[in-house]
């Protein structure tokens, strides 16, 4: 298998194990927050980042940051329900936190914002290391307005700092369309804080995925900070209960026509690089993995009060 095609199984491999591990959490839990039509963006940005390269993925497709960096499946599953078996220990969602382990850097608070300014500082901290590391953050259009984001887009660029940032633009901040909330190009905003910006078809992970590598690339000479905006559709509601009253059903088709996933197959097949039974062979794999991991990790113990405890507790000298 030459190298593209190495490169082009890991990347279908990344969106199918992101669609089936989504809908089977979905159909398990109402409020969880769908990832449908938007694969192309997590297996692009996600994929090939090292161990020591820190990323504050977006909520929706965390999971798919942990696994592409490394996590255990069935552990990652657990600590989406807070088993004791999960890298939390069943301390808080897997989702929202991510595990630590793998350098990556979650919500904490609840808030969409926060992460951008700890990912900069991580950046910050790369280039007083003298490493050649990166910081990555993801974020979505809704987060795209607020201060944390300018802030930090603005502080790595006059510190030449080396971190690539995401804008996962599917078009929602949960019920408010980006029309309504976003004026103007995200993608644009890039040349006002002295970075490239560069727009790029969301829906297509091979060119997600070259304009990542170039941003990731970039970074690691020292040559500092890349907006980049990813533009696709939620076609998920907010999450999987969500009534979706707010917006037309024929919106939704009409973008579930320009499914990622759809796109990156037959692109595959008709350049040859693999034949339709194959590509089936690899969903086939996927899927029962993912089956078997989320069945083990449901029957998973809850944990004790003895494993709630915090693992370490810092306390400094009263004066």
């Amino acid at each position: 298998m030459t190298q593209k095609n190495n490169l082009y199984q890991e990347l279908y491999s990344l969106m199918i194990f992101s669609r089936i591990l989504d809908k089977t959490i979905g159909a398990h839990d109402g409020h969880w927050h769908g990832l449908e039509g938007e694969e192309a963006i997590v297996a692009g940005v996600y994929h090939g980042l090292r161990q020591t390269d820190i990323l504050a993925p977006h909520y929706r497709g965390s999971p798919v940051a942990a696994y592409a960096k490394g996590a255990d499946l069935r552990r990652m599953i657990a600590g989406l329900f807070s088993k004791s078996t999960g890298y939390n220990a069943g301390r808080h969602r897997g989702d929202i936190c991510a595990p630590a382990q793998f350098n990556l850097i979650g919500l904490y608070t609840g808030s969409l914002g926060p992460p951008l300014g700890y990912a900069t500082g991580a950046a910050l901290a790369v280039k007083l290391d003298g490493r050649d590391d990166v910081a990555v953050a993801v974020f979505g259009d809704g987060a795209s307005s607020r201060g944390d984001c300018h802030e930090a887009m603005n502080l790595a660029s006059v510190q030449k700092l080396p971190i690539v940032f995401v804008c996962q633009n599917n078009q929602f901040a949960i019920s408010t369309p980006a029309a309504h909330g976003v004026s103007g190009s995200i993608a644009a905003r890039g040349a006002g804080f002295g970075m490239p910006g560069i727009a790029v078809d969301g829906n297509d992970v091979l060119a997600v995925h070259s304009a990542m590598q170039a941003a990731i690339a970039k970074a690691r000479k020292g040559e500092g900070p890349t907006l980049i905006e990813a533009q696709t559709y939620r076609v998920a509601g907010h999450f999987y209960s969500d009534s979706e009253d707010y917006r037309a059903q024929a919106e939704i088709d009409h973008w579930r026509k320009k499914d990622p996933l759809d796109h990156f197959r037959k692109h595959l097949i008709t350049h040859q690089f693999f034949t339709k039974a194959e590509l089936e062979t690899i969903d086939n794999d996927i899927e029962q993995n993912i089956t078997s991991a989320f069945e083990q990790a449901l029957k998973d113990p809850a944990p004790n009060v003895d494993q709630l405890s915090e693992e370490y507790v810092y306390a400094g000298e009263l004066k």
